[in-house]
């Protein structure tokens, strides 16, 4: 008889996409395998990591081991099931702790979670590979800014994005120089790093990758179709934008984004899930930035590609914590 595994489902974190974990830690603790896993929710704030029972009865977390003690019984954890999207759960900080305490957990190591949360360095690791980005331009909280030598680089429109920002947090699409000012004020209000990308303009679409059943896997690709100006915060989460999965590609689109997108898994030696946004630009994908811990509730677009590949979100996370446990 297998004894039932302890699961601790992590979601909120410390950023502005703490509302969206906490629904997709919520679809995780609903749809994991009971017969199989017992699933605990743990809330993870600035102000403190509780363990939150079924009447919303919270229990501290103690850090020294990641242990609960719920009516004097210790409660430890054989697996982390991570759905923090942001920090500190997207940015190696929850991963390295866990790698410290020895306890497995669903989503990369701690370099990849640093290294891909951070748009600038990850692009820049990636060049050598032959990935294919937008031109860009980088800016630092306190550096003159010469907009000429900017809109010289990138042309307009552009794209202004905080560095370290989730949800399009911090992103601004520009088309005169006018406007280039308050885009830097808006996007240094999330980070003190800023990434100025030329407008690429072509089909976008969302790329899943995972590790299933000990293989990489390519998830059926979505294409995404924005009423807004572009793929912004209300597109993502209140329903402005048309996702269509499978995308419209040709079929050399297809295998072109399929094979970009499994060699960048493998160029940073990911584990886990993730999910890479891609713009054609002349036949070409060209990345833009690679979600280590991307939405998981039933309206986001990794679980909804899993499902086109025929894969349950109880098999999805399950296969997750299967893959960390091995």
């Amino acid at each position: 008889m297998n004894m039932k595994k302890n699961i601790a489902i992590i979601m909120g974190g410390y950023s502005s996409e703490y509302e969206i974990s906490l629904k997709s830690g919520q679809v995780v603790f609903e749809v994991l395998d009971r017969t199989k896993y017992n699933c605990y929710k743990i809330h993870i704030f600035k102000d403190k990591w509780v363990y939150v029972d079924m009447d919303d009865n919270e229990f501290p977390v103690n850090k020294n081991d990641f242990s609960v003690i719920v009516q004097n019984q210790k409660i430890t954890f054989d697996c982390v099931f991570n759905a923090i999207h942001g920090t500190p759960g997207e940015d190696g900080y929850m991963q390295g702790f866990f790698e410290l305490l020895g306890i497995p957990h669903t989503s990369c190591g701690m370099y990849q979670a640093a290294l891909t949360f951070n748009k600038r360095d990850c692009l820049s690791t990636l060049k050598p590979y032959g990935i294919k980005t937008a031109t860009s331009y980088f800016v630092n909280l306190g550096d003159t800014i010469d907009e000429d030598a900017i809109i010289n680089k990138v042309g307009l429109p552009c794209f202004v994005k905080a560095n370290k920002a989730g949800s399009s947090f911090g992103v601004s699409k520009v088309y005169k120089k006018e406007e280039l000012q308050h885009a830097l004020e808006v996007a240094f209000n999330e980070d003190d790093e800023v990434i100025i990308e030329s407008f690429l303009d072509g089909t976008e679409v969302s790329v899943g990758v995972i590790t299933y059943k000990g293989e990489v896997k390519v998830l059926p690709i979505t294409e995404i179709i924005s009423d807004n100006d572009f793929f912004d915060y209300k597109a993502k989460y209140l329903g402005e934008s048309k996702e269509i999965t499978p995308a419209r590609l040709t079929k050399e689109q297809e295998d072109k984004v399929n094979a970009v997108a499994k060699k960048v898994y493998e160029a940073l030696k990911m584990t886990g899930f993730s999910r890479s946004e891609y713009i054609f630009k002349d036949g070409e994908p060209h990345l833009l930035e690679v979600n280590t811990v991307p939405g998981l509730t039933k309206a986001s677009i990794l679980p909804q590609q899993a499902a086109a590949a025929g894969i349950s979100l109880q098999e999805l996370f399950g296969n997750a914590i299967e893959e960390s446990l091995s």
